[in-house]
């Protein structure tokens, strides 16, 4: 069996490190962003196709895996890293903030799946991961929006690799912790913020690309074709340990 790899959300950093994980393993990719120039040069390094996508409406995301079958003749994988981060509470949150929230992490989501379902189903079957977070797991103040679309993502996950499992295909999601990227560098910046954040991982660091596309790595291939429905908390322990905490002695 051939592996086409469709990957949304190519550019983002865990993006750019799968995108050459899998390139390095042999697989076939086909990626997908919003960026022409940024697309056009990953696609270059991993030797493969790639499409401009704007919209999460059904025609534009329909039209994008058409592109991808019919370039990489199969596709047995598909990963969902579109995302954005909002850090406020629910009172200060404009409708706009929420619908561009629910849009860019759920709606993409459910998008991808209605799409690439019909193709992968005349096909072996094969595997889907989307990305949640540890904010939809933990409750954290200020994450209203976020925690919401990605528990969103949780529960669309588990619902469609039940409804798919008996066709040969696998959901599972990744839920990561703070991750060092393209999207929390201006959070980071602050060096007081970024201890903090820190701080709140039990395993004293905070995540960095590889970490994630490692997990997604992993859930993709077929060797690990026995696991679906699962919510893997890729998150430092943020989402299930309590850090050890460091008394103050005066």
């Amino acid at each position: 069996m051939d592996h086409g790899v469709l990957i949304f959300g190519a550019t983002s950093s865990t993006g750019i490190e799968l995108s050459k994980r899998l390139h390095q393993a042999g697989y076939s990719l086909f990626l997908c962003g919003r960026s022409d120039k940024k697309l056009s040069s990953l696609a270059k390094e991993v030797d493969s196709e790639y499409a401009v996508i704007d919209s999460w409406e059904k025609s534009a995301v329909d039209n994008v895996v058409k592109q991808a079958h019919e370039k990489l003749g199969t596709i047995s994988a598909v990963t969902n890293l579109v995302g954005s981060l909002l850090l406020k509470s629910a009172h200060s949150t404009t409708d706009d903030e929420w619908q561009q929230t629910l849009e860019a992490n759920l709606t993409s989501c459910f998008s991808i799946l209605r799409s690439v379902i019909p193709v992968m189903q005349k096909g072996e079957g094969g595997s889907i991961v989307f990305v949640s977070s540890a904010a939809a797991l933990n409750g954290m103040a200020n994450h209203e929006a976020i925690a919401a679309a990605k528990a969103g993502v949780v529960g669309l996950s588990r619902s469609a690799a039940a409804t798919y499992a008996s066709r040969g295909i696998r959901v599972n999601c990744v839920a990561p912790g703070l991750v060092r990227s393209q999207m929390t560098e201006k959070m980071l910046s602050n060096s007081m913020t970024e201890e903090v954040s820190r701080s709140m991982h039990a395993v004293g660091r905070l995540g960095e690309p590889s970490d994630v596309a490692s997990m997604i790595q992993w859930l993709l291939t077929p060797e690990n074709s026995w696991v679906s429905g699962q919510v893997f908390s890729v998150d430092g322990g943020l989402s299930s340990l309590m850090p050890k905490m460091k008394a103050k002695v005066s």
